[in-house]
């Protein structure tokens, strides 16, 4: 008998249960075309639930195709995309969300101007009384978000202020927990450290890793291998839309992680090249033969 839930945005889901520690979110030799230009191609991913999967790749490697085809903004053309083991093809990113996958982008949809609770519930507004009378529960709002942050390890002192006068990394691991919040199962982040400074960075980091210790199955988007590694359990690397590597950490190291994702294999070719060109040191760069073919394993215990 099937048993038939709500979602958080009022949508009637059928219930799926996954198979046991199998992967919540899973591509399957995926891709997406535009007429005749390809912009991704063959590229298989495994999102499971308490663990980073780092998606690298330098700009117009296929990066925000690949978020677009997992958040439901556009549709894969070959291969499969799976949620739950299951079969989708999401026509929008409402699917997407109510199937407990939520995006948060570079500019997080929020409005600078509003106070912090009120993003926090931007297009999701509670209310209280009868209709035609119904107003805003402003008092659970506030609440709520400042439970949720809470839960988070986000203390705010004023959920009154703008959020456009709180810090970049503030704002973003506010929208992280609003995405928690209304049930995501699956976080993809995209860029979230692109225009951080140090500091702020590391404050983004440790709310990711907080989302996985929590349960959530986090897909990190992101062309910085260092901070790509202090969270990261599964790294997979873009380049040109194809799948260059896929590795687990315990069988990558940050450096060679640093070569594939600066090119270190187009480098290596031109290596003898290189070692004539005054000022170029080539002793740190790795050999051909090290990072011509892709690294390919499977999260531990899994299928």
């Amino acid at each position: 008998m099937t048993d038939n839930t709500t979602g958080t945005h009022g949508a009637v889901l059928q219930d799926s249960a996954p198979a046991p520690d199998g992967p919540l979110v899973e591509l399957r030799g995926a891709g997406k075309s535009y007429g005749n230009i390809r912009a991704l191609h063959g590229v298989d991913l495994k999102v499971h639930a308490g663990r980073v999967t780092c998606v690298l790749g330098d700009n117009g490697a296929g990066k925000s195709t690949l978020i677009k085809i997992i958040s439901g903004l556009h549709q894969h053309t070959e291969g499969e995309f799976l949620v739950d083991a299951q079969p989708v093809r999401f026509t929008t990113p409402r699917e997407a969300l109510d199937r407990g996958i939520a995006t948060v982008y570079q500019d997080l949809a929020t409005v600078p101007l509003m106070p912090v609770w009120r993003n926090f519930f931007l297009g999701s507004e509670l209310t209280k009384g009868p209709w035609p009378l119904r107003r805003l529960d402003i008092a659970r709002m506030k609440e709520t978000a400042d439970q949720e942050l809470r839960h988070m390890g986000i203390v705010l002192d004023d959920l009154e202020q703008p959020i456009g006068t709180l810090s970049g990394g503030q704002r973003q691991c506010v929208a992280i927990a609003r995405a928690v919040h209304f049930g995501a199962r699956v976080l993809i982040l995209d860029e979230p450290t692109a225009a951080l400074g140090v500091k702020q960075s590391g404050v983004v980091l440790k709310y990711i890793a907080a989302a996985r210790d929590r349960g959530l199955g986090v897909i990190f988007i992101t062309h910085n291998p260092h901070h790509a590694y202090m969270v990261g359990d599964h790294f997979s690397v873009l380049r040109l839309g194809t799948l260059e590597l896929s590795a687990e950490r315990s069988g990558i190291g940050l450096e060679e992680l640093t070569n594939h994702m600066a090119g270190g294999a187009e480098l290596a070719a031109l290596k003898h090249e290189l070692a004539q060109v005054r000022g170029v040191d080539v002793e740190e760069l790795p050999e051909e033969g090290d990072l011509s073919a892709p690294v390919a394993t499977s999260p531990e215990g899994t299928p």
